[in-house]
């Protein structure tokens, strides 16, 4: 599924596929790591570890507590081993090993753990496995220790509901980062068409006609599609799609979570929106056969005037070509950022990330549960934001003045964030919805019959059941 470019690319690409997988992003890795003591520099064993060095106070017995995370930033044992360079410090008793696993293997070994009761102390979930995983009993509840994090009032309600399983109050994992889905535009192509950022984004109606405006202009010498969307063969396809559901008043299941009901009529006039704009000749038809990594390529290239991603892509942006970025793209220096526009009911976007627990099986819960809380606070916080790209989870470095421009549209869309459901079915449901969205990609594309609202009720109506039979067993 992924293809071999840049390494900083390919951080983005797995980024993305991580939203399939796990509502959340990261970079591609195979277990590989780094030895490093005190801060990570980087070699070729298979996983990373380093210790405090004398600083300060004294310690108690010397312990070493195993992590396994997720390819989360570019060289994501090293980078997160820097992040906890200060923790270790002031804590020469403990040893992190860390292990990088990657997106497409971690959750047979994960679930394998889980059953066995051996793993890792510490372990990073993506938002929608946390209720799975909690339901196997492979995680700690950490309901009577989330005082020491600041509690529910400090996170986003979105990424909160990702820390237990729906309609229970126990607490199973922190917020770690966050994702979110905002709209990238090249300012030139704006510019040369004549249209005022400032209304474009604001409703459905006025980003459509946006669209038409910028669809065909030059810029560069390169003739502009209006927009670009990754289509059947994107891990985002559910992602790229509910928020278009919810913006007109859609969702995912009914209240008490026993049926879908995003096939429902609401649901449906999002879905013919957002394919509506490819049908009416807004994007080129080809991007349809791309994944998202490449989408952000074909921007970055001045292939489009819009694109709808993540926050990484501005860090990919910001990081020069000899780094694995795009710096030396045309519209690296000729972005900006908005959030979605309007529909119906209102503005919305996808809210993914990760979340950190302590594996149930852990022999030193307290240390474990003492790395979470210091990679919980502020400073921590910030710093491995700015490694990964991604948006803390900490709504005071969301809400901060000081957050980089960049990443103030995609913490105003998180305002208007939703997750999905945190049941332990979501996992097959999400495959499910995956497969039929796809096929709707088909239909746009007039591979698979007429493009109509009857053709989409249709496969969405087959979504639906197929989704039933799933969390109804």
């Amino acid at each position: 599924m992924l293809k071999k470019k840049s390494k900083w690319t390919l951080f983005s690409t797995v980024m993305a596929l991580t939203l399939l997988l796990a509502g959340c992003g990261g970079n591609s890795g195979n277990g590989s790591g780094s030895q490093a003591s005190g801060s990570a520099a980087a070699s070729s064993s298979p996983s990373a570890s380093a210790s405090g060095q004398a600083s300060s106070s004294a310690q108690s017995a010397p312990v070493t507590l195993s992590a396994w995370i997720m390819p989360n930033s570019p060289k994501p044992d090293a980078d997160l081993l820097k992040v906890m360079d200060p923790y270790l410090k002031q804590h020469p008793n403990v040893t992190l090993k860390v292990t990088v696993l990657d997106w497409g293997s971690a959750w047979t070994k994960i679930t394998t753990a889980a059953t066995s009761g051996e793993g890792p102390d510490i372990l990073q979930l993506g938002t929608t496995w946390v209720p799975a995983i909690a339901s196997m009993g492979g995680i700690d509840k950490i309901t009577d220790k989330i005082s020491d994090v600041g509690g529910a009032e400090n996170y986003l309600s979105a990424s909160w509901n990702t820390t237990k399983i729906e309609g229970q109050e126990d607490i199973y994992a922190v917020p770690w980062f966050v994702d979110a889905r905002a709209i990238y535009y090249n300012t030139e192509a704006f510019k040369a068409a004549n249209v005022d950022p400032a209304e474009a984004f604001k409703t459905w109606e006025s980003f459509e006609a946006a669209l038409q405006k910028v669809n065909g202009v030059t810029v560069g010498g390169n003739k502009v599609a209006a927009l670009g969307i990754p289509g059947k063969n994107d891990w985002n396809v559910v992602h790229n799609i509910f928020p278009w559901i919810w913006a007109a008043g859609g969702d995912v299941l009914s209240a008490d979570h026993k049926s879908a009901v995003f096939n429902e009529g609401k649901g449906i006039d999002g879905v013919m929106y957002y394919t509506g704009l490819a049908n009416k000749g807004l994007v080129d038809k080809s991007s349809l056969e791309k994944n998202s990594s490449q989408i952000e390529s074909d921007f970055g290239d001045g292939k489009s005037a819009v694109i709808i991603t993540g926050p990484w892509l501005a860090k990919n942006f910001a990081t020069p070509k000899d780094a694995g970025g795009m710096s030396d793209k045309a519209a690296a220096k000729q972005f900006a950022i908005s959030p979605l526009p309007a529909g119906p009911a209102g503005q919305s976007t996808f809210i993914g990330g990760s979340d950190l627990t302590v594996f149930k099986g852990s022999k030193h819960k307290d240390e474990a549960w003492d790395v979470i809380k210091y990679l919980s606070s502020e400073e921590a916080q910030k710093a491995y934001a700015n490694i990964s790209g991604q948006l803390p989870a900490k709504k005071s470095l969301i809400e901060s003045p000081d957050l980089d421009s960049n990443m103030k549209a995609f913490a105003e869309a998180t305002k208007y964030g939703k997750s999905y459901p945190s049941i332990p079915q979501w996992g097959p449901t999400e495959t499910a919805l995956q497969k039929h969205f796809a096929n709707i990609w088909d239909i746009v594309a007039g591979v698979k019959g007429k493009y109509d609202k009857d053709s989409i009720q249709k496969e969405m109506d087959d979504a639906a059941a197929e989704v039933n039979s799933i969390i109804q067993q």
